[in-house]
């Protein structure tokens, strides 16, 4: 995982609220909401948000949950705290984090993707694990191997006098491998004037069974679900994003 090297997590992460603002979200965060609340076996009242990035998700979770996120890039946390300023948001790896606290849920909605190795995917989910009361809820979203599009996106967003414009290309360097890249470009206009970056992130693919077999690993009790629509408005020529969302039960 490289966010220190990608541009999203840096010096553009100041954008992340207007190529995706919380308010346009809130049908994909109340979905997850509604599946944690669904699953578990307790109360869920207190949930720590892993890789919460720019506190888009963490706009809906609130309403429901008293949340807690951590992030890795401190981009990203600068611009969580002025979107949730009365949050508490803590800088670390979610692959080691140790915030000595349980919460009733986990929720890693969009991350365990930059996981790229069994290993880093294994450290994540045992460091949820740590952090979660028996009875309560992790929630992940992921794409699997064996239904994963070379997809191309196009986002745009706008607030005050800057114009921006993303397109993204999805693309599998090697079949056989466990990688994707995801290839960005940015059009950011600042009062008419264009500057242009690009960004090359690099994510990981893994089979259904694989994911089932971690889950198992750590005794939870699985819940599947498919996510479908999600983001394919942003995608171009009518492609499919096929997502798995997955609520695993603490016993």
């Amino acid at each position: 995982m490289q966010k220190d090297k990608w541009l999203i997590y840096n010096e553009l992460a100041w954008l992340e609220p207007i190529i995706a603002p919380p308010e346009k979200h809130t049908d994909e965060t109340e979905i997850y909401c509604k599946a944690i609340k669904q699953h578990a076996k307790i109360e869920p009242q207190t949930l720590l948000h892993l890789a919460s990035g720019a506190g888009i998700n963490d706009y809906t979770f609130k309403k429901h949950f008293q949340v807690t996120g951590v992030d890795i890039s401190e981009g990203m946390l600068e611009v969580a705290r002025r979107v949730n300023p009365d949050l508490t948001y803590y800088f670390g790896d979610m692959r080691t984090v140790e915030l000595r606290e349980q919460f009733d849920a986990v929720a890693v909605p969009d991350a365990l993707g930059y996981m790229t190795t069994l290993e880093d995917v294994r450290k994540v989910i045992q460091t949820a694990d740590r952090h979660l009361k028996p009875g309560g809820v992790l929630l992940t979203v992921v794409q699997l191997k064996e239904e994963f599009r070379e997809n191309n996106f196009a986002y745009t967003g706008s607030a005050g006098d800057v114009e921006v414009t993303v397109f993204e290309n999805n693309y599998i360097p090697d079949p056989a491998g466990n990688i994707y890249e995801a290839t960005l470009v940015y059009l950011v206009r600042k009062k008419g004037e264009l500057e242009i970056y690009t960004d090359r992130h690099v994510g990981g693919l893994f089979k259904l069974e694989m994911w089932l077999d971690l889950f198992k690993e750590f005794g939870f009790e699985m819940k599947e679900e498919r996510l479908n629509k999600l983001y394919e408005p942003y995608i171009l020529n009518e492609g499919e994003l096929p997502l798995r969302m997955f609520g695993c039960i603490k016993k």
